[in-house]
């Protein structure tokens, strides 16, 4: 009788455990694509009716080839010569996409790599 109530308390904890720890991570996941772009609206060229604070890219830590967007689960790196972004998640490294037109001038990534000692060959 005591082992199974023992038995039935470990379970349990371990599934309180599992529970809590992917509770956890998608709490961090959604927190970590909230904090990327703080903007909304100015979808349509010239991109200007937008609200919203811009990227602060001076927040950014610099890498080899351009800077990283440091989240609780996942970095977003960003390569200062090809406008590539890609997702870091433990450490596996996935391409997304490249800035938009719409990124291009509402955040200026162009300047801010520049302003790092990067050469951007996108606009």
């Amino acid at each position: 009788m005591m082992i199974r109530l023992m038995k039935r308390a470990l379970v349990a904890g371990f599934a309180l455990i599992g529970f809590v720890s992917v509770l956890l991570l998608c709490i961090g996941l959604v927190m970590d694509f909230r904090s990327i772009d703080q903007t909304q609206g100015g979808y349509e060229p010239p991109y200007t009716d937008f609200t919203g604070q811009p990227i602060r890219w001076q927040a950014l830590d610099t890498t080899a080839t351009g800077m990283v967007h440091r989240g609780y689960v996942v970095d977003v790196l960003i390569d200062c010569r090809s406008g590539m972004m890609a997702f870091d998640v433990f450490g596996l490294e996935i391409p997304w996409r490249h800035f938009s037109e719409r990124a291009l001038v509402i955040h200026n990534p162009g300047d801010a790599c520049k302003e790092r000692g990067f050469s951007p060959r996108f606009k």
